[in-house]
């Protein structure tokens, strides 16, 4: 289970409430469509990306996708 990574609290609200980020992440899941694909998120290329979901939630595929990697 990943944690989170901090964010201010209406920053963490307003993220939660568009695309459940905190719940997702602690799940090991993306966030939810439009923003993601809400399928699990165990796999990571590298520790940058194994970051980047604890900020945004966003699986390994779905970075690739919105980072063009």
């Amino acid at each position: 289970m990943a944690n989170p990574s901090e964010k201010a609290d209406t920053i963490a609200e307003y993220l939660d409430q568009i695309t459940n980020r905190t719940e997702a992440i602690t799940q090991d899941s993306c966030v939810t469509p439009p923003f993601g694909c809400g399928r699990q998120a165990m796999e990571f290329r590298d520790d940058a990306s194994r970051r980047e979901f604890a900020i945004s939630g966003l699986c390994q595929y779905c970075q690739d996708i919105i980072f063009d990697s």
